[in-house]
Formats: structure tokens, sequence, C-alpha cells
């Protein structure tokens, strides 16, 4: 890269610079009253905006890396793969793609101030990457309110002196419910364990759990498994036949809940409010509904170890079981959870640090969020445990046959062991507003990433409309969300959540990283990141993005794909049409990479080298938005002997006038 880089095509004419530079300080020293006003009150970035405060950016980061997967596969995982072992494989792909990606992808968009479409500038050919970014959290943020909408139900029942789904005497009920821990339906011994019969969100089945393990239940059942073998838990038929009311499969989605149908109203109507003024408003938002769940986790938390049967629950939990690390399966599981939880290649974090002044140490944040979405993780495991072991007391259940996954936790499982707690509407009104602010949280990232990328792409027809453009996408997101809140919506929902984000997520990322590592230059990359922080990280970052961190995005990826089954919901089978469709969903956020880069290709001029040439250079506009860095940039550049390729000769808003002055 570095021979290329001293072919320039076009050096920094150095006397406008030093020219530009004592405008801009005879402007400063003029003005300088003015100027430290409109810093105080304004935006560095005034064409784009900036986050009013660091911390406006910091928990918005964490909101968003911080989900639902954080509360309902985390936990289950650790179970699954080792327990505290568990823990071991986790931290090491934190360290080698997590933390890497994760200070690329804010650096990115901290330095160019733009969205994941506009800021390939860095790279045209690759600008399909960008649209594939806003396509993933387009298809997400539908369905991710569809989950919130359940929540807000939720939380709408949980006001209530008697919890719905802890009896069995409500219009939903069959008689095959049943209540755990209940004698009503027992016989004289135990010659069995109580099953859980709850059907999950893409989930795997649980592993051979170690006799130490089982023996951790305080007591027995004393109903047995031919007794039990067709009865369903009262929490369970809430879900099933309230809530989802579910049909017998996709080809019968049923009619619509008009229930559900508010509730999502409400969903989108919060997003709206929260995100109409974009990041000013959302920045305020996080405020709350970032640090909240922090507060509900450890109330909770305070509540579940106080209760009995918590500490076998954790032991359950977190006991070690090393000869699991010898699986494959637990390496990937770790690498595809770090993948998912940190949020990279959605386009959120690189569309949060474009609202970055340009001197914020990105380098510092992009080490505190990965660290605490992983002890957010972890602590989450706790509460959801000491809870479940305290049901696992109570009822005689061993824990194994009570914990699961996705919905299935949420939704089930951790509901049901509420509805034994003293004063359990409080607990669940805490949970459920909990669910509704992580759920927002993350919300709040991808929708922002879809509306800001079109914005940056096209200011002319938008930039005066964010506002109604927001209204109209979050219109457009209700809409396509109406199929999933039909009695058979489950099945559609799992289609998207199945397909969407998998493998593709993964290669878009793969080729962020090599295109800023190998294509535009590590080394470069590194300049840019001194330039807005005052220093280079250490080299180890270097490393990861060139080698380490693209061998493991692969291994992920091929994990992922060996893993990757036709769509089921439970034992439900989907009819091929659905899984065509499913595959067409995935395929959806591939598809404009390489249609983007033909289209590019076309529009060039040159032999199809030279066009290719041309392309997988950065434009004349890139770098820094802000007219005084951008002069200190170029500065730099020349200092330093860098490749101008295709870099503008002078600031963005004198581009074209410069330009012309050096022809004649």
């Amino acid at each position: 890269m570095k021979n290329s880089e001293k072919n320039a095509d076009f050096t920094v004419n150095g006397d406008y610079l030093k020219e530009k530079e004592l405008a801009l300080m005879d402007t400063e020293s003029s003005s300088a009253s003015s100027s430290q006003s409109s810093l105080e009150k304004g935006d560095e970035n005034v064409g784009r905006g900036n986050w009013s405060g660091r911390l406006d950016f910091l928990l918005s980061c964490i909101g968003y890396a911080v989900g639902l997967g954080n509360i309902w596969r985390f936990p289950y995982l650790c179970y699954q793969s080792g327990g505290g072992a568990f823990l071991i494989p986790y931290v090491i792909f934190l360290v080698l793609c997590g933390m890497p990606l994760f200070f690329l992808e804010i650096s990115y968009g901290q330095f160019s101030s733009l969205s994941p479409i506009a800021i390939w500038k860095i790279s045209p050919l690759f600008k399909g990457v960008g649209y594939g970014m806003v396509i993933i959290s387009g298809i997400v943020c539908v369905y991710y309110n569809i989950i919130i909408t359940w929540t807000i139900y939720f939380l709408y029942h949980s006001f209530r002196a008697v919890l719905p789904w802890s009896t069995c005497d409500n219009s939903w009920n069959t008689d095959k419910c049943y209540i755990r821990g209940e004698s009503t339906l027992t016989n004289a011994t135990a010659n069995g364990t109580i099953g859980y019969n709850v059907t999950q969100l893409n989930t795997t089945s649980l592993s051979s759990v170690p006799s130490v393990a089982l023996n951790l239940v305080n007591g027995t059942s004393n109903v047995t498994k031919s007794d039990l073998s067709n009865k369903v838990t009262a929490s369970e038929e809430f879900w099933q036949n309230e809530v989802l009311q579910i049909t017998e499969g996709i080809e019968d989605l049923g009619v619509l809940r008009w229930e559900l149908l508010i509730c999502l109203a409400v969903a989108w109507i919060v997003v709206f409010l929260c995100l109409c003024k974009g990041i000013k408003s959302s920045g305020r938002v996080v405020y709350v509904t970032a640090t909240f769940p922090y507060l509900v986790l450890t109330i909770l938390f305070i509540r579940g170890v106080t209760l009995p049967g918590a500490g076998a629950g954790i032991y359950f939990y977190l006991v070690p079981e090393w000869e699991k690390l010898t699986t494959f399966k637990v390496w990937g599981d770790a690498a595809v959870q770090i993948f998912y939880s940190v949020g990279m290649a959605w386009g959120g974090l690189i569309t949060m640090a474009s609202f970055n002044k340009f001197n914020n140490n990105c380098y510092r944040d992009a080490m505190i969020v990965p660290l605490i979405n992983c002890g957010t993780s972890v602590f989450a495991g706790l509460v959801i445990f000491s809870v479940l072991g305290f049901m696992s007391y109570e009822t005689g259940v061993a824990i194994d046959k009570v914990v699961t996954q996705g919905p299935g936790l949420t939704f089930v499982a951790y509901p049901e062991a509420v509805a034994k707690l003293p004063i359990s509407p409080l607990w669940a009104v805490l949970f459920f507003l909990m669910l509704f602010t992580i759920g927002l949280d993350s919300q709040f990232g991808m929708f922002e990433t879809m509306t800001s990328a079109f914005v940056d792409e096209f200011p002319g027809l938008l930039k005066n409309r964010k506002m109604l453009f927001t209204a109209l996408f979050c219109f457009i997101e209700f809409l396509l969300g109406i199929p999933c809140i039909m009695q058979g919506g489950i099945y559609v929902l799992q289609i998207m959540d199945w397909y969407c984000a998998t493998f593709s997520l993964m290669l878009l990322s793969l080729t962020e990283c090599v295109v800023i590592a190998w294509i535009y230059g590590a080394d470069r990359f590194y300049k840019d990141i001194e330039l807005m922080i005052g220093y280079q990280p250490g080299v180890w970052w270097k490393i990861c993005w060139k080698f380490i961190t693209p061998v493991t995005i692969t291994f992920i990826w091929l994990f992922s794909v060996t893993q990757l089954s036709p769509v089921t919901y439970g034992d439900y089978e989907y009819p091929n049409g659905a899984i065509v469709f499913g595959w067409m969903l995935g395929l959806a956020s591939l598809l404009p990479v390489p249609l983007c880069a033909v289209i590019a290709i076309l529009r060039e001029k040159g032999s199809l080298v030279q066009r290719i040439k041309k392309l997988v250079r950065h434009t004349e506009d890139w770098g820094p938005a802000v007219e005084k860095h951008r002069v200190r940039y170029l500065q730099t550049l020349q200092d330093s002997q860098e490749s101008l390729d295709s870099v503008v000769c002078t600031p963005l808003v004198d581009a074209k006038a410069h330009t012309a002055s050096q022809q004649s």
C-alpha cells in the first residue's frame, strides 16, 4: 500500500494551507466571544450536529450494545457451555474480534462524520457494504419492535394483584394447565423429573447436565412424568394461548391481534418521540433508558440472592466444566455471541460515532463499552439464575428443566419464577420495564442508522425534513410489523430472526475490516486516529485489523454456516416457500455489495483496470467534515509525504474554486 501512496495524483498546495490556517486564526481571534458562545451552545459540526456531551455518546453505545441477547441468550449459553469456563473463550474472542472491530467502527465514523452509506467515500467500490448494513438494521427494526410489543403487553398485565400467568382459571387456560410445584396433579411417588415444554426462538437443545448440578435441587417432585407428559404450565399457556394465540403454522396466519396492534403502535410512537430530533432527543432519553436497566438488575439481584435456593442457581450457572472447552461448539458459540452482542457491522456504531466531536477520545470509549457489555451479560446471568434457583427450590423441579433461552426465558420461565415471589406484581413491573428500556436503546441505534444514512446520502432532499422522514419510516416499519402480530405471526418473526442477520452480517464485517486495514491502509488509519486523539494506539490493534480479526471473523462465519439449518419453530417444520423467503431476506443485505460495485464500474471512465483502481481509492472529498480539522488533516499528509491519490487539495467548502484556480 505504501508504494501506491508514494505515487500521488495530487499535491497539497503548501502556500494555500498556510493562508487558510492564518485565515482561520484571524477569524477565530476576531470573533472570539461569539465563537466561544457558539461552541458552548451549538455544535462543532454545524451542518450535521454533534452529541451535546460525551456521556450522550457513551450511554447510547452502551444502550445499543447491551440488548435483549444479554438477558435471554448469554446466561443460557454460559450455563450450557461450561459455566464459568465459558468465560475463557468469550473473553478471548472479545479481545481478538469484539474490541478491535468496535474500535475500528467508532474511529471510522468519528473521523469522517458520516453514516454507513456515505462513509464509503473511503473506497466507493464497496459502497454496497453500507447499504447492506442499513438493510439489516431495517429488517431487524421490524421484528425487534415486536419483542418490545410483547414486553408492553406483559407490562400492562403486570399491574394486577394476581398475575394472569400464575393461575389456571383464566379464559385462555385449558384442562392441560397446571401450576408447577402444586400438588393438585400429583401421584404418591416421584419417579421422574418434570419437563419444560416451552417453544423457543432460534435455540439449541440443552446439553447433558452433570449429576452434581442435578443434586442441588432442594427436594423432589411427587409428580410423575406420565402425569405431566401432556400438561402445560400456566405461564406457557398465557404466552401461547393469550399473547400469541398461536396457529398451527405459517400457512395459517389467522386474524390480527388487536391488543398487540395497539401495543405495536405505542412502541413505534415512543420510538418516534425519542428520535424525532435525532441524537438531540435520543441523547437525553438514554440517560434514563441506558441506566434504568442497571438499577433494576441490581434490585432484582439483591432480591434474588436473598431467596432460598438462589445459591444453587448461581452455582449451576457458574460452576466451571473445564472439559467442555475441548468442544468446538463451545468456542463457536462464544465467538458468535461476541459478534452479535457488541453490535459490529450493523451500522449503528458508525452512525453514533459520526456525531462525536472530532477530538473525542474514541480509543477510551472503545475500551469501556465492550467491557461494560461483557460485565452486563455476566451480571444478568446472576440475576436470572438466582431467581430460577429459587423457583427450583420452591417447586422441586431441577434447574436444568427450568432454564431456557430466548422468549422462553423472558416471557415464560422468568415470569413464572417472579409469580412465586412475595409482592410478585412489583417484580414483574420492574422486570418488564427493564426489558422495555433495553429494547428501546437497541432500537434507537438501529433506527437512527437508517434515517441518518439516507439523510447523509440525499442531504438536499432530506436534511431539512428529517422529522417528517423519521415519522414516515416509523409508519412504514409499523406496517411491515403487522404480519408478525397476527395469530401466526411468530412464525414470520422466526424466519426473520433466523436468516436476516447471520452469515451476511459477518461477510459485511469482514469486507469492512479488509478494506480499511489493507486497501485504505492500517498505517494511514492510525495517523487518522492520531489526528483525532493526539496519539497512536499500541501496535496490537493494527495487527488485529490486518491479520487476527479477519481470520477470527472467517472462523465465526464458517461456524455459523455449518450450524445453519432450515428454519424451525419447536417441532414445526416450515414449507419450502417460507424457507426460500428466509434465504431471500438473508441475501438481501449481501446483494447490494456486488450490485453497487458493478454500477460504480459502469459509471466510471477508462479501462476496467483503471476503473477498479480509481474506485478502490478514497474520493476527493474524503476526510474530516469540519474545515479546521480538514486543514490539519491535509497538512499532516503533506508533512508525512503521504499519498493524496484522490484527496481534495482544499477544504470541502473551497474545493471546486481552488481546483479551478490551479488549472488556470
